[in-house]
């Protein structure tokens, strides 16, 4: 018996599923709505975030570099705008209140 082939047999190319599900900053995200504004929301595998770090927006606890998260940015924003958080942090981000920044010794009241 031959091996089965990978390759299509004639016919169209194949096409690029990237440019197809990706919309504007490339490939497998969705669309959410929020604070009524459309967001993308992409998913980040930790081995593609190899090597960098960023700051959750929702806990503005650091993300490690090796960590899944997710990368979310407003419809009408620009690369500059995305911002990566963790999924949990995504998923609660209507039950969280603003946070108020403050020294450490300014009164909590």
């Amino acid at each position: 018996m031959s091996p089965r082939r990978n390759r299509p047999r004639g016919g169209e190319s194949p096409v690029n599923s990237a440019s197809v599900a990706g919309g504007r900053y490339g490939g497998g995200g969705r669309s959410e709505e929020w604070q009524g504004e459309e967001w993308s929301v992409r998913a980040v595998s930790g081995a593609s975030a190899a090597g960098k770090r960023y700051r959750c927006p929702g806990c503005d606890q650091e993300i490690p570099s090796g960590v899944p998260h997710l990368v979310a940015w407003s419809e009408y924003g620009g690369v500059d705008d995305r911002r990566h958080w963790h999924k949990a942090c995504w998923n609660a981000k209507d039950r969280r209140t603003t946070r108020v920044q403050r020294s450490r010794n300014a009164p909590r009241y």
